[in-house]
């Protein structure tokens, strides 16, 4: 089973792709098969940021960095810094406008190494003059906490359900450092059966390699799992022989459309 299904505008799926016969460790076939004879859902496997949460709002993540400075920024001002770091480039943010030459070899790095994901993004804060010493460094230890973080409304209900129906779930995420303290701390760890982070594994999405991976920690065949993201990189499962949901965008603390999920994988 292959395919992609695409978030519709209204959080509904779509089924936008081919579905081929692709075994594990090949590439797909030209050959098409109905939707019908996807195989049963055993599995799912859930992107992180954009897909379970979203970063705090940039006014937020600003003013919360300063605070641990000690400094108590005015709020005009806060969302003056923000948009601009955010034009620089920030964690779970929009991609930076430019990476500067001497930060290239850790941006390229990012979701390889812990060292390079914090170079990477503290150096890019460091070309902001903010006028608060030790910024740079105290909004990236704001993305290390759960508090930097929030849930979407469907992410609890949802892992949830999933446990109840006995399907298995791994979190896959392209990452630079270990995310295992925030499911702890919101009181959901024990509804994730694996956690697949690209910094542990060496491999990063889209490469096929992490979602065998994840399939294999699961002990479940590609063909029989579904990856549910928000971006073109996690439809990348699509070549490791997965089914693939791509989900619509959606700010903090609104519903992204992930309970979908769960009519994909009773659907069978």
């Amino acid at each position: 089973m292959s395919g992609t299904w695409q978030g519709h505008p209204a959080g509904r799926p779509e089924w936008v792709g081919r579905v081929h016969d692709v075994p594990d460790h090949a590439e797909p076939t030209d050959q098409a098969l109905p939707v019908a004879s996807r195989r049963p859902v055993r599995a799912v496997l859930l992107d992180f940021h954009g897909t379970l949460a979203q970063v705090e709002k940039p006014r937020d993540w600003v003013l919360a960095a300063a605070a641990t400075c000690g400094v108590r920024l005015d709020p005009v001002r806060a969302t003056a810094l923000a948009d601009r770091l955010l034009t620089a480039g920030r964690a779970g943010g929009p991609l930076p406008a430019r990476v500067p030459p001497h930060l290239a070899e850790l941006w390229a790095d990012r979701d390889l190494y812990a060292h390079a994901h914090r170079g990477a993004y503290t150096g890019l804060a460091a070309t902001v003059d903010t006028g608060v010493d030790g910024l740079a460094e105290a909004l990236y230890e704001r993305l290390l906490l759960p508090e930097g973080w929030v849930l979407y409304p469907d992410t609890a209900p949802t892992l949830a359900a999933l446990r109840a129906a006995g399907v298995r779930v791994a979190v896959v995420s392209n990452i630079g450092f270990d995310i295992r303290p925030f499911f702890a701390a919101w009181g959901i760890a024990d509804l994730v059966d694996a956690f697949v982070l690209s910094y542990e594994v060496g491999r990063c999405k889209p490469d096929p390699a992490i979602f065998w991976r994840a399939c294999g920690m699961l002990g479940v065949d590609p063909e029989e799992t579904l990856m549910v993201g928000d971006s073109p990189a996690d439809a990348g499962a699509v070549a490791a022989g997965c089914a693939a949901l791509v989900l619509p965008a959606a700010d903090p603390g609104r519903p992204n459309g992930l309970g979908s999920v769960l009519a994909l994988t009773h659907g069978g």
